[in-house]
Order: C-alpha cells, then sequence, then structure tokens
C-alpha cells in the first residue's frame, strides 16, 4: 500500500464543498481542513505508484476549486496503531 499526504490550496469561498469532492475521488481515504498555509490535507492510499497519477494529477488536482497541491509521499509508518497491529500477528483474542 502506498500512502501520500497531498497538501491542498483552494478558493477559500468553496473548501467544504471541495473537501467533499475531494473525499468522494476513489484512492483518498481522507480529507481534513486545517490552519495555516494550507486550505485541505488529503490522504491518498493505493496500491501501486502508477495509481498515485490517476488519483492525485488526473482526479484531484482538476477539482475546479483546487488552486495548488504538494504531495509528499510515505516511506514508513511510525504510529503506536501499526506497532500494536505488527506484535498482535498470530495471537488470537
Amino acid at each position: 500500500m502506498i500512502t501520500a499526504f497531498v497538501l491542498i490550496k483552494t478558493d477559500a469561498a468553496r473548501i467544504p464543498e471541495t473537501a467533499e469532492e475531494i473525499s468522494a475521488i476513489p484512492g483518498i481515504s481522507e480529507v481534513y481542513s486545517v490552519t495555516g498555509e494550507w486550505d485541505l490535507i488529503a490522504v491518498a492510499r493505493v496500491a501501486q505508484h502508477e495509481d498515485l497519477a490517476d488519483v492525485i494529477a488526473d482526479k484531484l488536482s482538476k477539482v475546479p476549486a483546487v488552486v495548488h497541491t504538494t504531495t509528499h509521499i510515505a516511506f514508513r509508518a511510525y504510529s503506536q496503531h501499526d506497532l500494536d497491529a505488527a506484535f498482535a500477528l498470530g495471537f488470537e483474542q
């Protein structure tokens, strides 16, 4: 699974509508409205790197109110949730 974080600048008058449109794109698992320089952050989860082009370049970036995006591809996850899942492999509850 490939995970990418897409930082998004939008038309400020359409942030909620834009977030809804983006969240409906297959391959986008989450969309957050955030403070700071960016308006939204989307989390894309796809099977292969090539799928990122379809989700981000071909769909997300063409949502009408999207002005600019920057994408960061994750190498590894270090969350406690992931560590708990890894250590629980093979154990039945």
